[in-house]
C-alpha cells in the first residue's frame, strides 16, 4: 500500500466520529428548558403584555377601560410623580452603598477568617429570611422609637445633629424620616449583598495572597490589587440584587416613613388598590422598570464585569 492511500482508509472512521448525534439527543436540552420557558411565559411575559395594554387604556372602573393607545398617560405620570422616582432611586442607591460597606467586611470575614464557624455565620446571615418581611420592617419601628436606646445613643453622639442638617432626620426624631426608610431598606436587603460577595470571595485562591506577600505587598495593597478586583463579580451581583428590589419597595416607606418620604412603589400600590387608576399605575410600573433597566445596563457595562454582560 502506498503512502498516499493511507488517508483514504482512515476517512470512513473519521466520518463516523464526526457524525452528528440523533435528533432526539439534540432536542434534550430544549425539552429540559421547556418548563422554565413555560413558567416565564405564563408568569412574566403574559402579565407584562397585559400591563402594557393597560397602560394605554382610558376609561373608568364603572364604564370600563378601553385600549385607545393613550401614550400621554406615561408623560402625565412622569410629570406628576417624578419626585417619588428621584426619591426612590436616591434611597435605593444609599441603601445599596450602605449594604456594600457593611456586607463586604462580613463577607471577607466569612470567606477567609471564619474557619470552622463559617457555616454558623452563614446561617445567621440567612436566618432573617425565615421571618416575614413585614414583621422585620415593623420591628424597626420599635428599634427607632423616639424614647428608645438607639435614638438616645445617636443624640448623645450628636449624629442626629448632622443628619438633621442633611435633611435625613427631623430634630431628635428618626421615625417618619428618610433615615428610617433607608435603615429599613439596608437591613432587609443586606443578605442579598452578603451572599454574592461571599461566593465571589470564597473562590479566590489563597495562594494569590501569599504570592502578593512574597512580593512585599502590604495588606492594603493586596486588597486593592488582588482581592477587590477578583471579587468584582460579587460586588456587581450584590449591588444589582440590592438596588433593583429596593428601588421598587414600598413597605419600608409606608411603615417607617411619612407622606414626605413616599417612594414610587407606594404610589403604584396606591394607584392600583386605592385610587383604582390602573392605566396610571401600569405606566408608572413601566417607567420605573425602564429607568432601572437603563441604569443597570450602564452600570454593568462601566463596571467591566464580563461575567454579567
Amino acid at each position: 500500500m502506498s503512502v498516499t492511500e493511507a488517508p483514504r482508509t482512515a476517512a470512513p472512521a473519521e466520518a463516523g466520529a464526526l457524525r452528528k448525534p440523533p435528533v432526539r439527543k439534540r432536542l434534550v436540552p430544549y425539552w429540559l428548558l421547556l418548563p422554565g420557558i413555560i413558567w416565564l411565559l405564563v408568569f412574566f411575559a403574559l402579565p407584562m403584555i397585559y400591563q402594557a395594554s393597560t397602560s394605554v387604556q382610558t376609561g373608568s372602573l364603572e364604564d370600563g377601560f378601553q385600549v385607545t393607545w393613550h401614550f400621554q398617560t406615561y408623560w402625565d405620570a412622569l410629570q406628576e410623580y417624578y419626585p417619588q422616582f428621584i426619591r426612590s432611586l436616591l434611597y435605593a442607591a444609599t441603601a445599596t452603598v450602605l449594604c456594600l460597606l457593611l456586607g463586604y467586611p462580613l463577607s471577607y470575614l466569612i470567606a477567609f477568617k471564619a474557619g470552622r464557624w463559617r457555616n454558623l455565620v452563614l446561617i445567621l446571615v440567612i436566618a432573617p429570611f425565615f421571618t416575614s418581611f413585614l414583621i422585620r420592617t415593623l420591628a424597626w419601628k420599635t428599634i427607632l422609637a423616639d424614647g428608645g436606646p438607639v435614638v438616645g445613643a445617636l443624640n448623645t453622639l450628636h449624629i442626629l445633629d448632622v443628619t438633621s442638617w442633611l435633611g435625613w432626620t427631623d430634630g431628635s426624631r428618626v421615625l417618619a424620616t428618610p433615615m428610617a426608610v433607608v435603615c429599613g431598606l439596608t437591613y432587609n436587603f443586606l443578605p442579598f449583598m452578603i451572599l454574592p460577595l461571599y461566593t465571589s470571595l470564597e473562590r479566590i485562591d489563597g495562594r494569590l495572597h501569599e504570592a502578593a506577600g512574597d512580593l512585599y505587598a502590604t495588606p492594603a495593597t493586596t486588597f486593592r490589587k488582588v482581592t477587590f478586583p477578583l471579587s468584582m463579580p460579587g460586588v456587581v451581583s450584590g449591588t444589582l440584587l440590592t438596588f433593583i428590589p429596593a428601588a421598587g419597595d414600598y413597605v419600608n416607606s409606608e411603615l417607617l416613613g411619612s407622606t414626605d418620604t413616599k417612594m414610587v412603589g407606594s404610589v403604584i400600590q396606591s394607584q392600583f388598590l386605592r385610587v383604582l387608576d390602573y392605566p396610571t399605575a401600569a405606566a408608572l410600573s413601566f417607567i420605573l422598570m425602564a429607568i432601572v433597566l437603563i441604569m443597570v445596563t450602564v452600570y454593568i457595562r462601566r463596571s467591566g464585569t464580563e461575567d454579567l454582560v
